[in-house]
């Protein structure tokens, strides 16, 4: 199976993500409630495409960037997810 390609524009720059299941749950183990853009930044960097790693470390460098680029990321990667609780 073939890892999703996410392709994120940050200032007109294209930066692209392979994200696999792996990734995710170790970036979800490794967060911690006041330790969130070190893992984040360290998850972004595991799933950049490698030619793409110049730009996202340029990226990265703008206030902000290293959450809304994994929030968009993960999104994308997550897609629908429709869960519901039954009593």
């Amino acid at each position: 199976m073939t890892k999703p390609v996410i392709t994120i524009n940050v200032n007109k720059t294209a930066i692209r993500f392979e994200p696999s299941l792996e990734a995710f749950n170790k970036l979800t183990n490794e967060t911690l409630p006041f330790d969130k853009v070190a893992p984040t930044t360290n998850y972004l960097r595991r799933i950049v495409v490698k030619d793409d790693k110049a730009a996202l470390d340029e990226a990265l460098k703008l206030p902000g960037a290293v959450m809304t680029i994994a929030s968009l990321v993960n999104s994308e990667y997550q897609g629908d997810l429709d869960i519901e609780v039954k009593n």
